[in-house]
């Protein structure tokens, strides 16, 4: 039986012959990785250090003929499918136990259309490679706030950013895409052409298919920005929150705020006497000038007395990163999120005191100003849904080992189901915990879209092939 190379699917074993894998190698550009060869253990390393699983093959693609040629196999042999973007995701969809990693991680290639201001990224792209090409003229797309972040599950599921208010999402600004589907075939999804599905990936997530490249729509910004980044002692948070919300209802569309609540860092920009006590930061980059945004963003600094203002103007990729050391590779991440209508006293009183008590020092609670460009798109325009809500939760359980993991987790659970009590529903699938609700969850998210979403999904992908995301079930 040298032949038969035995992989492990849920539980189960199917028998593959050897020769089927060495075909499959053999018609890649890219690589096949298996248990036992060399680049195995860090093929299956993804950024959340809580997902430990172990895929029966690994298909690192150079191409789309390449990941044409995962799906095919994975479809004719049976093989659960896992799709690696940048493998950034938090509930670590990127990999699975005993299937197959369609990983397009090699291909990050990005062109840029000045003229056109378009850019066209590889699906294994993440922001910091788009960031790079499209600074080098000025230009930029509405991304995510952590450079590392694949730019893939975060357009598929929204995609939230500094540029939201001014720009809406990544979705909104996507122009076309590629899409490799269930039967292998490699479609063009825009506004004229496969437009059911051009509609559905904007916030319907993975579930139709392996996107191979992203076309997006630039706008000016940059290259020298500035950024309001200021730390307030947390007891005046209802003051600053409140002052904040105030401020946004005459401030340009440009200024899209992430405040949030935690514990102040034993690092050197901070006071001594600070370290370890809790704060609420405001942090704001301006796209135009950085004159003008200093302007602009000056009220945000001058709400109280501050502990640290490490506001400053800077290069737009390190705005992009500015973020990026509170989330190191292979830390445990465990996050959750809610919309909310108002930020009440009581809310905001509750937000510092789960705060407060966090296991972890590096977890904080994260309130996102939304509004805007993103809430102009009607909630049946795009599949992305839950838009005219003014603020989203986003309640982030991290810590840098194993130890207290299931304290964070627990501390994460609890403040959503408290938080949910504010709540009219809808929640960011980008930050969905590990998925536990299952569907009450998922029609939170994708809302009154859900049905529309479940034709799409039966018309693409009828057997359920891409099930490891916010799965939407095919119609039987």
């Amino acid at each position: 039986m040298a032949d038969i190379h035995a992989v492990t699917i849920a539980g189960t074993e199917t028998e593959i012959p050897s020769r089927a894998l060495d075909q499959l190698a053999s018609n890649m550009r890219g690589e096949l990785i298996r248990p036992g060869d060399p680049g195995y253990e860090p093929a299956r390393e993804i950024w959340n250090g809580m997902i430990d699983r172990r895929p029966a093959l690994v298909a690192r693609c150079g191409g789309v003929a390449d990941v044409a040629a995962a799906v095919n196999f994975a479809r004719d042999n049976e093989l659960l499918v896992a799709v690696r973007g940048g493998g950034h995701g938090v509930a670590g969809h990127a990999l699975c136990d005993g299937g197959l990693v369609i990983d397009l991680s090699e291909m990050r290639a990005v062109d840029v259309d000045v003229e056109e201001r378009t850019a066209r990224a590889e699906g294994g792209c993440t922001l910091v490679d788009v960031d790079r090409e499209t600074q080098r003229h000025g230009l930029a797309t509405p991304l995510g706030v952590v450079s590392a972040t694949g730019i893939a599950g975060l357009t598929l599921s929204g995609g939230m950013g500094w540029l939201r208010r001014r720009h809406g999402l990544s979705c909104d600004n996507l122009v076309s895409a590629q899409v490799v589907t269930a039967d292998g075939s490699a479609l063009t999804a825009s506004e004229t052409e496969n437009e059911d599905l051009f509609w559905a990936i904007r916030g319907g997530g993975g579930n139709f298919g392996v996107v191979t490249s992203f076309e997006y729509r630039l706008h000016p910004v940059g290259p020298e920005v500035f950024v309001c980044f200021v730390f307030y002692p947390a007891e005046g948070g209802r003051e600053v929150l409140q002052s904040c919300e105030r401020y946004l209802s005459e401030a340009p569309e440009d200024v899209a705020p992430l405040a949030f609540f935690g514990r102040v860092p034993a690092v050197e920009e901070f006071p001594p006497e600070s370290h370890g006590q809790p704060y609420v930061t405001l942090l704001a980059p301006h796209p135009g000038d950085p004159a003008e945004g200093e302007r602009v963003l000056q009220p945000l600094r001058e709400i109280a007395d501050p502990i640290a203002d490490l506001s400053a103007t800077m290069p737009y990729t390190e705005a992009q990163a500015i973020l990026d050391e509170d989330y190191p590779d292979g830390w445990r991440y465990y996050w959750k999120s809610v919309n909310v209508p108002e930020l009440s006293d009581e809310l905001i009183e509750r937000l510092a005191r789960h705060a407060a008590a966090a296991p972890s020092a590096h977890s904080t609670i994260d309130i996102w100003y939304q509004g805007g460009a993103m809430a102009r798109v009607g909630e049946d325009e795009t599949a992305f849904a839950n838009r005219s809500e003014p603020y989203l939760l986003g309640i982030e359980g991290n810590s840098e080992d194993d130890a207290g993991s299931d304290e964070n987790v627990a501390w994460v659970r609890d403040t959503f189901a408290d938080m949910r009590s504010f709540s009219a529903g809808g929640v960011y699938l980008n930050f969905p915990g590990f998925l536990e609700e299952g569907k009450q969850l998922l029609r939170e998210g994708y809302g009154k879209n859900y049905e529309r979403l479940a034709e799409v999904k039966t018309r693409y992908d009828p057997g359920n092939l891409f099930r490891l995301n916010a799965n939407i079930d095919p119609r039987s």
